[in-house]
């Protein structure tokens, strides 16, 4: 796997009948920013749709009232991303569908997130776009080279968040213990955030890597929208991991 990012693996990109266009960075960071803008669309509608209810000052109901597109954007966007994974021709309609879902989700958890911290997920979204843009012209500039060390490194790091991510879970879920620097406000918990959202910036790079040698290989265009929905996962993880440092810093 060239790639931390769990659906942008080099086997999705072998073996593809190649008939007209063909794929292109340019071409799959113009797709990205259409997922993008989905993903806003849907998620204002559900944030606008918690601060109508709240307005009333029932939290508990404005809850209620987001929860149903929350959770059911969670589960269509966990499907959506399995078939896109599997399908990569169907990207050209899973990959909007699978922004659309994740849109309503991250509307809701945003929305209550800014009612505990007044303004942290203005700073959330200036903080992803612009770490998108720095790593993308770190990555085309040159700045930054991916090597084979620095691959491995990174991959091996995810991996490693990943497998803390799901004990922790696991911890919470069936127990009364948690992973303390996970949660926890201290120095330690700041560190570990940071750290956090510093490996998911270098898995966009990563991931402009994999798309670039993919362009290079001659993948077929369709491929533009399967690249985009992998850039949308991982900066769908870092806009997560951002809200998380944000709101430690804040307690």
């Amino acid at each position: 796997m060239p790639s931390g990012n769990p659906v942008l693996r080099s086997k999705a990109f072998q073996g593809l009948p190649v008939t007209g266009e063909r794929m292109t960075m340019n071409g799959t960071i113009t797709r990205t920013v259409l997922l993008l803008a989905l993903a806003v669309i849907t998620g204002g509608w559900t944030w606008q749709r918690f601060a109508d209810v709240a307005a009333g000052g029932d939290i508990s109901t404005a809850l209620a009232a987001i929860s149903p597109f929350m959770w059911g954007g969670l589960i269509a966007g966990f499907v959506l991303a399995m078939v896109t994974c599997f399908a990569q021709r169907w990207a050209g309609v899973t990959a909007p569908l699978y922004a659309i879902a994740e849109g309503f989700a991250l509307g809701g958890i945003s929305a209550v997130m800014e009612m505990r911290y007044a303004g942290i997920v203005l700073q959330a979204v200036m903080l992803t776009v612009g770490v998108l843009a720095v790593m993308l012209l770190a990555y085309r500039s040159g700045w930054i080279k991916v090597t084979d060390k620095f691959r491995m490194g990174v991959v091996a790091a995810t991996g490693g968040i990943a497998l803390l991510y799901v004990v922790d879970i696991a911890l919470r879920a069936f127990t009364h213990i948690q992973i303390p620097f996970i949660h926890e406000t201290g120095a330690l918990g700041i560190g570990f955030s940071l750290l956090v959202v510093g490996l998911a910036a270098l898995n966009l790079v990563l991931d402009f890597d994999m798309i670039d040698r993919a362009a290079a290989q001659g993948a077929p265009k369709y491929m533009e929208w399967y690249g985009a929905f992998a850039l949308m996962v991982t900066l769908v993880w870092l806009y997560m991991e951002l809200l998380r440092l944000l709101s430690k810093a804040r307690r």
